[in-house]
């Protein structure tokens, strides 16, 4: 029998200023290990850590621009585009735009904070 998720369960996120993250399926909303969907929608000037975590992310921008920053660099992704974040490799997301971002983001295995290794504040 299918799973039939009804809501999604908000999730505190990480960063300067407060982020809506909402979890449809992952760790938390729906007990699933493999891998994580989550809506995000994160304001203006937003910033998170640094992160090196031990799974892909796989992200498309609805709205906005997310930068993401990387050794070495940073990508600029419109709403329309999609970037991944491999595992292993440090990463720091943000929205610099006046109207920040909402973005669809897919975790494979699923987003756990054990397994994100953000950097130090």
């Amino acid at each position: 029998m299918p799973t039939h998720i009804t809501t999604p369960t908000r999730i505190e996120a990480a960063g300067n200023k407060p982020k809506i993250i909402d979890e449809y399926v992952g760790r938390v909303n729906s007990r699933t290990e493999a891998m994580s969907f989550a809506h995000m929608r994160s304001p203006a000037g937003w910033v998170e850590p640094g992160q090196t975590p031990d799974f892909d992310e796989y992200t498309v921008v609805l709205k906005g621009i997310l930068r993401v920053a990387y050794r070495g660099g940073h990508l600029e992704v419109n709403a329309g585009q999609a970037v991944i974040a491999h595992a292993g490799e440090w990463v720091q997301y943000s929205t610099p735009g006046e109207d920040g971002a909402e973005y669809i983001a897919v975790c494979l295995p699923a987003f756990s904070p054990a397994t994100v290794h953000r950097d130090d504040d």
